[in-house]
């Protein structure tokens, strides 16, 4: 497996393009009918590749004025699991058709929310791949 081109395949921009700026706020529009309710950013970010799985992880970050509490990200990974503007099964999918020839996405489980900071919250997506 080529790691430098697994890891091409996920730039900055292409988790931009995976994951838009903007589904933060359509996610907190869908829940809170307005999405200035929203606590935080959340961006999508690859961290590697580690023993045929790719790491990525969501990263919440707290918005200015906001507070990034744990008991608003803590059951986030069960909700991201299933909500359908976060759509994790449909990055999945696009992921998959960004892998090199041959290895594919064999599955996926989405982690436990971890307090890197009082501003900045991560919940890590391991993508079990073939080689």
């Amino acid at each position: 497996m080529n790691s430098i081109e697994i890891h091409n395949s996920f730039s900055k921009d292409a988790m931009n393009n995976l994951f838009p700026e903007d589904r933060a706020d359509k996610f907190f529009n869908a829940l809170y009918g307005d999405a200035e309710e929203g606590a935080y950013d959340i961006s999508f970010n690859f961290k590697g590749l580690e023993h045929h799985k790719l790491i990525f992880e969501f990263q919440l970050t707290q918005r200015p004025g906001k507070c990034l509490a744990c008991n608003l990200t803590y059951g986030l990974p069960e909700v991201f699991s299933r909500h359908p503007i976060i759509n994790i099964k449909g990055m999945i999918h696009k992921i998959d058709t960004k892998l090199p020839d041959g290895i594919r996405c064999i599955d996926w489980t989405i982690g436990n929310t971890d307090e890197v900071s009082s501003n900045l919250h991560v919940i890590p997506v391991t993508i079990l791949i073939n080689e």
